[in-house]
């Protein structure tokens, strides 16, 4: 590696990269670079170049400056005073740009690849015969965007793209994902196992927006594994993703084409093997790939090959038989070792030409990879079939674990299908990959599909479902509590393999062959693994198969009351407060009314206080909190104290009782470092986090603005570390508010813009309806009142629509204020007359008192000679402000009730009301409020 300048030159892969992005070269130019670049502040002559970049061609010198100009222009060079190649009138050219050399790129690229956080299986320590096909597929995936590697099966479209993938990592700056969607039986999971692979957690049907907003703006590549059974998914992901993010690359792999606007197809063809010439020698043979590969199978295997010419024509004779298939030339090498180079070979002719005839009108050396995988399977044990056989009950990656539990039975004990296990390792039917200390095993999926095609007894096969089922139901109940803390695409690789057994297992429980109550016992498993993973609609689909497969004997059980709150929560979240939420939970927390199960109770209450909550039934959802107030009391159990406590705290802060919601939220945080265990699995999003955002708001409302704000920025940073997009956007939401509150609308307006690109990505529509009510009240405070207004317009009609009531007041008010502010005061008043009602109808009473400050300015304004009405809000709004212990709306009214004093000529009694007030303040002397506070002050002397 040669770098200079912003550029970096690999000769030996033909590249040249600027900050990591590769250059658009010709060929010639690229050798004329190498060539100089070689041979740094040396003068090389014309005629040397000429010689060297073309060997074998008499040109012109017209032609070298003719690329030699292209060269520059490229580089930029005498541009900006960057110099890199220098002509010597008579003499030639010379490279004069100071250079730095490095190893090669495979020396460096382990170091390189580590410091990366690319999703990518690890890349063959040696790749035979497909150096020039990644190279080749490198520079058109640069240069087109969309490539499809298409290929009979084990030709090696996978380890060529994940090569591609590992070459390319520093190109995409490490954004590389690999999606292996050969685990999916099911075409609508594609986008979703795309979007959960890049650490996404979907919250609508439609996966396909969220990642196209994700990937919108960023350089990617992402490789798409093993397409041609979801094709017609793959194909309109592809499609979707290519038209609409420039910036990002697919890498499709496929046994035939996607057959879509912007595909390019590459044919990944055979292994080059020697031709059949009887005087081939060994140094021949062994030139060609398919024969190199199969000699150093072998001898992995444990064969001793020491080739002579007559061996060489053996191993030529097989790789033709092969088609120079690499998959099958693995398998026939793995059996050189116990029966040698001529039985095998022999074996192999004999099996091709009777028993696996390819198409009619193919020669014989063009038999297919079906035929290679009978033979195979016809030099198993018998012993080794069956257990083949069991193994392809699985979907993707498995342990060895999973694998004894599910394979073994009475006739099969553990250590004869361990070994059984082993001993198709070795002959390569079944792959194996490290995954950290342990070992992941696969068939691959030729190899799966074929074992899934042999004759096996309905019994056995209804019975080997079953013990799947089982496992994974018992694999769930074990690992459940690690979900919420998955966060990275690394830390979910390992789990996702189980999800996809998990999902084939529901599939086969809810079919027409399958046990539905095994099916309700392990959907129930799963619903708080989707909950936790954000993957809602999966969830409300599994737990509402599982409840219409209720019978008599399991309806108000255990099951249907988990099943039913987890369909309400996603429910909740994917629809919004609708009707099926409300009865959903409705339904489970009878059943455990019922049941008399403490932990029970409070794991609904917690999602009935939520529903009660964002539909704008706020006396409810307090009542509700209440009962896990007592509940909690009664079970020693943190996370769920922390549950009760954080939604204690925000239905009494909503309440407008906020010395009883801060103790209740610091209780809520109270409980030492924060655990493994959080309410996400059941709730949906972190109670601690929630308890935080809402007592950064309670400090602001007691008359500690810098704390508040303090918290409010800490919150988000906290959520940011969860990784968790509910969570991080119920921070943002609240953060914001507390920043509007102390006036930093610079900082206000950057929380919304996190807050947009967060709730976008992942669909969460009332946040973002949300975000844009914020930004409409910004715009009103900053001056721009008629697109303020018209943006809470629009925001206040879809959030009642939704409904999503949780925070139509306080963005109500803000629209007065607009109104206001464009001289629209008759529907001002309207609106926060309206909005009073509400407030004392459904107990949102924390905005009380702001309401009744601005009906009072707006009485001054409307109703002329209307003083002392207007005097007698502003006095009940400051009345109720020291009830609710809440000195930040305390301090608005008394600033207005002062300048109302004073307009009056009353200084003294203006200045004895407001004095006190704010010299109860310890803090806060930068923000708005304060500000205005001792201006107004100032001028009452």
């Amino acid at each position: 590696m040669i770098s200079f300048g912003p550029f970096t030159l690999v000769a030996n892969e033909r590249l040249l990269l600027r900050q990591g992005v590769p250059v658009d070269l010709g060929a010639r130019a690229f050798d004329i670079l190498a060539t100089l670049a070689a041979r740094p502040n040396e003068v090389v002559s014309k005629k040397d170049l000429l010689a060297h970049v073309w060997p074998d061609v008499t040109v012109e010198e017209g032609s070298l400056r003719f690329h030699m100009a292209n060269l520059r222009k490229a580089l930029g060079d005498g541009k900006d005073g960057a110099r890199y190649i220098a002509t010597l009138a008579g003499r030639g050219y010379c490279f004069v740009a100071p250079i730095s050399r490095s190893g090669s790129r495979n020396d460096v690229h382990s170091e390189v690849a580590a410091s990366y956080h690319a999703n990518l299986p690890s890349r063959l320590i040696r790749m035979v015969g497909r150096a020039d096909d990644a190279i080749a597929l490198s520079t058109q995936l640069i240069a087109t965007r969309f490539v499809t590697i298409v290929g009979t099966g084990g030709v090696g479209k996978t380890t060529v793209a994940v090569a591609v993938g590992h070459d390319l990592i520093e190109v995409f700056a490490g954004a590389v994902h690999f999606i292996d969607l050969g685990a999916l039986s099911d075409p609508s999971l594609v986008a979703t196992t795309v979007a959960s692979t890049l650490g996404l957690s979907p919250q609508s049907d439609d996966a396909i927006s969220e990642l196209i907003a994700y990937l919108a703006g960023r350089r990617t590549l992402l490789i798409l594994d093993t397409c041609e059974h979801v094709i017609d998914a793959a194909a309109d992901l592809a499609t979707r993703i290519f038209a609409d993010t420039p910036q990002t690359h697919i890498l499709a792999t496929s046994r035939e084409p996607l057959l879509v606007e912007g595909e390019n197809v590459y044919k990944l063809a055979p292994l080059a093997y020697p031709p059949d010439d009887p005087k081939l020698t060994v140094s021949v043979a062994q030139g060609f790939p398919a024969s190199q590969l199969f000699v150093e199978r072998a001898a992995a295997s444990g064969a001793r090959l020491d080739l002579d010419d007559a061996d060489a024509k053996v191993v030529a004779d097989i790789c033709r038989k092969l088609d120079g298939m690499p998959l099958a030339i693995e398998l026939a090498a793995g059996r050189v070792a116990s029966y040698g180079l001529h039985k095998t070979a022999a074996l192999l002719d004999e099996r091709l030409t009777l028993l696996w005839p390819g198409q009619r009108t193919a020669p014989p050396r063009q038999k297919t990879l079906q035929a290679t995988l009978d033979w195979s399977f016809g030099l198993l044990s018998e012993f080794e079939r069956l257990v083949l056989r069991r193994l392809a009950v699985f979907v993707g990656h498995f342990s060895i674990e999973a694998a004894l539990a599910i394979v073994t039975s009475p006739t099969a004990d553990e250590t004869l299908v361990f070994g059984a296990i082993d001993s198709l390792v070795a002959k390569s039917m079944i792959a194996v990959r490290p995954a950290g200390a342990t070992m992941r095993y696969r068939l691959l999926d030729t190899t799966r599909a074929y074992a899934l095609q042999l004759d096996v007894h309905d019994a056995e096969l209804t019975e080997l479902a079953a013990r799947h089922v089982t496992y994974y139901l018992r694999w769930l109940e074990e690992t459940g509590t690690e979900w919420p803390t998955l966060s990275s695409a690394a830390q979910r690789a390992l789990h996702l393999a189980g999800i996809a057994n998990v999902r084939a297992a529901l599939e086969w429980c809810f079919g027409p062959d399958g046990n539905t109550q095994l099916g309700i016992r392990l959907a129930t498993a799963a619903a708080p693994v989707f909950l936790s993973m954000s993957l809602l609609t999966e969830c409300h689909r599994w737990a509402a198969q599982a409840i219409l497969a209720l019978d008599n004997s399991t309806h108000g059980g255990p099951d249907e009351m988990r099943l039913q709150a987890a369909s309400g929560v996603s429910l909740m979240f994917t629809r919004g407060g609708q009707d099926a939420a409300r009865a959903a939970l409705n339904r489970s927390f009878a059943i455990a009314e019922e049941r008399g199960n403490a932990l029970d109770q409070l794991q609904v209450l917690g999602p009935l206080q939520m529903f009660h909550l964002r539909t704008g039934g706020f006396r409810t959802a307090l009542s509700y909190a209440e009962r896990c107030s007592v509940i909690a009391g009664t079970i020693k159990d943190s996370v769920s104290t922390t549950l009760a406590h954080s939604l204690m705290g925000i239905s009494l802060h909503l309440n407008g009782e906020h010395g009883r919601a801060r103790t209740a939220l610091e209780e809520a945080l109270r409980y030492g470092p924060r655990s493994d265990r959080t309410t996400t699995n059941y709730l949906g999003f972190d109670g601690r986090i929630l308890a935080d955002a809402i007592l950064a708001r309670t400090l602001w409302l007691q008359g500690y603005p810098d704390r508040a704000a303090e918290r409010a920025l800490l919150t988000v940073k906290d959520a940011e570390a969860l990784d968790h997009p509910l969570t991080l956007s119920i921070a943002l939401v609240w953060a914001v508010s507390v920043l509007v509150w102390v006036g930093d609308f610079d900082r206000a307006e950057e929380h919304i813009n996190r807050l947009f690109s967060c709730a976008e990505l992942h669909s969460l529509r009332p946040y973002l309806t949300v975000g844009r009510g914020f930004q409409g009240e910004l715009a009103i405070r900053r001056g721009d009142a008629e697109s303020g207004v018209r943006s809470l317009q629009r925001v206040l009609q879809d959030l009642h629509a939704a409904p999503y009531e949780l925070l139509t007041t306080p963005l109500s008010i803000a629209l007065v204020q607009g109104f206001a502010a464009t001289g629209r005061f008759a529907e001002a008043l309207a609106l926060i007359n309206e909005t009073i009602r509400s407030v004392e109808a459904n107990g949102d009473l924390c905005y009380m008192p702001e309401l009744l400050r601005g009906k009072a300015n707006l009485v001054r304004v409307t109703k002329p000679g209307a003083d002392d009405e207007a005097e007698s809000y502003l006095r009940r709004s400051l009345e109720m402000s020291r009830g609710h212990g809440a000195r930040g709306w305390e301090l608005r009214a008394a600033m207005d009730l002062a300048t109302f004093l004073a307009a009056r000529s009353q200084y003294e009694s203006a200045r004895a009301l407001l004095q006190p007030l704010f010299e109860r303040f310890a803090e806060g002397f930068d923000t708005a409020d304060l500000k205005s506070a001792a201006r107004l002050l100032a001028t009452l002397r």
